[in-house]
């Protein structure tokens, strides 16, 4: 029984320690999943920093997309990293800053 504990115990403590959520909060606003990338600078403001990851082929056609992250903070010892696909907020994801 305690070796199995200890075993479940290592396993959570080798995992990433990040989180992803549907929506942010920015001061009053809310932006969410599918938001465009300038209704998103609007209600959060610039980013920290961006950074260009590369590109994607659409899902429903063969158009290229630009897939870029955001990163806001750290605000409280965590980073903010939002990530777009074509202009379209795809991802959220907090980390803690190292």
């Amino acid at each position: 029984m305690m070796r199995t504990y200890l075993l479940g115990l290592a396993l959570l403590l080798c995992c990433n320690v990040s989180a992803h959520a549907d929506t942010l909060r920015c001061g009053s606003q809310l932006v969410g999943v599918g938001d465009r990338a300038f209704e998103v600078q609007q209600k959060c403001g610039e980013p920290t920093h961006r950074d260009l990851v590369g590109y994607t082929l659409g899902p429903y056609d063969r158009r290229e997309l630009k897939i870029e992250e955001w990163i806001y903070g750290p605000s409280n010892g965590v980073l903010t990293i939002l990530t777009f696909e074509g202009n379209r907020l795809t991802r959220i994801e907090r980390r803690r800053s190292h």
